[in-house]
């Protein structure tokens, strides 16, 4: 069910936001427009620094962080250091005050979510998965789907939060891995349509149609997608390939899912072959491109020129 409700967290709490990232940032300075406290944490000093400039407090470490909050956020790239994050003996869980709430934003495998949900629960603390989907444009306009998994209780305690950060929120359930389970299949899906793009335009190009007019046309056909607008409008046809979300964060994100469907016994027929797929994209030189360049990468093969 889609739960737009008013929420119960109040601008008194303090809250904390440790990965200040392409997504984390902005949700962050999100945050501190509504007249939060937010203190934060990240690696990169000038991610740090920018924080701060928004008003934010910036911290050495990711317990420091974990000691002031009374709701403590990541946004963190990939298992391992989510795992490491909340785990570790400087990390959240050994250092937060009883009774916070952690809200994990980043996508990671279904049994880190209920491993970490169990043991904040034997240590006196509240969590939710709650991983998004809408990239990085979405998080600076907080346009965000999220898609949260835990207690009504926690999520109720969350809901503010959420309605700052992401404009669609979903309360699937009370298992802490069912919004990742969800946002992995979200994420094979664009998978699927970003190959699609580029070797649908690449096709198009060699056989002399302009990418405009062909996205002019399939865009009031039933080839029309949202990541066929996404990477041709914001990426391709711009020539510009920054990071919005990366190869190596959808090939990431398409390895979780191959586990996952291995875990379940369904064959990826098409799934196994992108993982494969993206592993040569981002051995090609575009890993830390924007995923829209699979574009590139077919132009490349095909000897091309540039639209």
């Amino acid at each position: 069910m889609n739960f737009q409700v008013r929420g119960r967290s109040t601008m008194t709490e303090k809250l904390g936001f440790i990965g200040l990232g392409n997504m984390g940032l902005p949700m962050s300075v999100n945050l501190l427009k509504a007249g939060y406290k937010v203190y934060g944490f990240d690696t990169n000093s000038q991610a740090v620094g920018q924080f701060k400039k928004e008003g934010g407090v910036g911290l050495p470490t990711a317990k420091e962080v974990a000691e002031q909050s009374d709701i403590i956020m990541t946004s963190l790239p990939t298992p391992q250091v989510v795992e490491q994050v909340y785990k570790a003996e400087q990390g959240i869980m050994h250092h937060a005050k009883k009774g916070s709430l952690l809200i994990d934003f980043s996508t990671v495998n279904p049994e880190l979510n209920d491993s970490l949900h169990k043991e904040a629960q034997s240590l006196g603390l509240r969590y939710l998965g709650a991983p998004v989907s809408g990239g990085v444009i979405g998080a600076i306009h907080a346009t965000l789907t999220i898609m949260v998994g835990g207690e009504e209780e926690n999520y109720q305690a969350g809901s503010g939060i959420f309605r700052i950060v992401g404009k669609n929120i979903f309360h699937l359930g009370t298992s802490p891995s069912v919004g990742t389970r969800i946002k992995l299949l979200n994420n094979l899906m664009i998978g699927f349509y970003t190959e699609a793009v580029a070797e649908t335009i690449v096709l198009g190009e060699k056989m002399g149609i302009h990418a405009d007019t062909l996205y002019e046309v399939l865009s009031n056909s039933y080839g029309q997608s949202r990541i066929y607008e996404r990477n041709y409008l914001e990426y391709m046809k711009n020539d510009n390939y920054q990071p919005g979300f990366s190869t190596n964060l959808l090939l990431k994100d398409l390895k979780l899912a191959q586990d996952m469907a291995e875990e379940a016994g369904v064959p990826l027929r098409i799934g196994e072959k992108l993982v494969d797929l993206y592993r040569d994209i981002s051995q090609q030189g575009y890993g830390e491109h924007d995923m829209s360049a699979t574009y590139l990468s077919l132009k490349e093969q095909c000897k091309i020129e540039q639209i």
